[in-house]
């Protein structure tokens, strides 16, 4: 069984893989780089069978989405631990050490990220994981780095190394035993949200999930899908009700579910007076699935001596509109705690 294996899923990423793919190959020595493919239309393979023969790269027959496509491949790779890396990342000279060395010395840690900044403003942290992702106690997902859409600037300030709620799938290192033990990622959700959904469960499973500031990648982000795709805003919103609902206590999920309602009718409105007909369509949409798809899942049971970490015990829209909370450091800190 090999120890590492960085796996890249690609979805008619050929200018991405040529673009990042080098420098992964040369920072990720001695471990295998191997290309997950989810039946891209465009020159990828051909490109990777002229350029990379040495790679090897496993084909989809359709498009698996995120989470059933590293499923498939996964099950197809032995290794103790699979950094999961999306094709859109530019990694750094000592990206992988740090993480595993964390990894390696504490077997509860299921999960860890590096520190995640901007491709295009490498000063600047990046939306999709920044310096390590967390909850509000309805589940509202956020970063250090980010709120909403209000970016930090990386002044040092996330340079540490500490326990986080969920760790980001741009690049993700997992602990394959722990991975495999709790059935992998949700194939229903198919992309967006499954990286936080598999931490929650993670730790309802009492395993950990890091973040390690001492490594650090760069992350285009939006780079497969766009980032004013209808779909994806579909996706995102669908995908979060289903893993509240999958993953919050009963004690909780009456009063959160319709006030999850509520700010999501109010977002499509916004969307809709700001003339974006089609995202508004996208999130009423997204509502109507989720009460169609909800009864897939089971409720999640309240366990007492289940504690779940790193949980802002506040609302953060309410903090971050209407009290004007804009950056990690503003919320309150003694409030992030277990539940």
């Amino acid at each position: 069984m090999e120890k590492v294996v960085v796996v890249i899923l690609n979805y008619n990423g050929k200018h991405l893989l040529e673009q990042f793919l080098p420098t992964v190959v040369a920072s990720s020595s001695p471990y295998r780089v191997i290309i997950v493919d989810n039946a891209s239309e465009d020159d990828s393979i051909a490109f990777l069978a002229t350029n990379y023969p040495a790679i090897e790269c496993i084909q989809h027959r359709k498009n698996e989405g995120f989470a059933a496509g590293y499923n498939l491949a996964l099950q197809k790779i032995e290794s103790e631990y699979y950094i999961l890396l999306n094709a859109d990342v530019q990694v750094t000279s000592n990206w992988i050490a740090p993480i595993l060395e964390l990894m390696e010395s504490n077997n509860s840690i299921a999960a860890c990220q590096p520190k995640i900044l901007a491709y295009h403003e490498p000063n600047k942290f990046e939306y999709a994981g920044a310096g390590g992702g967390f909850i509000d106690k309805l589940g509202y997902p956020f970063c250090r780095g980010r709120l909403f859409t209000t970016i930090e600037e990386d002044q040092g300030q996330y340079d540490d190394v500490r326990e986080i709620f969920w760790a980001s799938g741009a690049c993700m290192f997992l602990r394959a035993s722990s991975f495999w033990e709790l059935g992998g990622f949700d194939e229903q959700l198919f992309a967006y949200y499954e990286e936080i959904d598999l931490c929650w469960r993670m730790q309802q499973h009492r395993y950990q999930v890091f973040y390690c500031g001492q490594s650090s990648v760069y992350h285009i982000g939006s780079a497969t899908m766009g980032a004013d795709s209808p779909y994806k805003t579909y996706l995102k919103f669908r995908n979060r009700a289903l893993v509240l609902y999958k993953n919050l206590p009963i004690s909780l999920l009456s009063w959160s579910h319709l006030l999850r309602i509520l700010l999501d009718l109010m977002a499509a409105l916004q969307a809709f007076l700001r003339g974006k007909v089609k995202d508004s369509y996208a999130i009423l949409k997204a509502q109507l699935d989720f009460f169609r798809l909800r009864n897939k899942y089971k409720l999640a049971v309240d366990d007492p001596q289940i504690q779940l970490k790193q949980v802002y015990q506040r609302i953060l829209p309410f903090d971050y509109f209407l009290r004007g909370k804009k950056k990690f450091s503003e919320l309150d800190q003694s409030r992030i705690s277990a539940y």
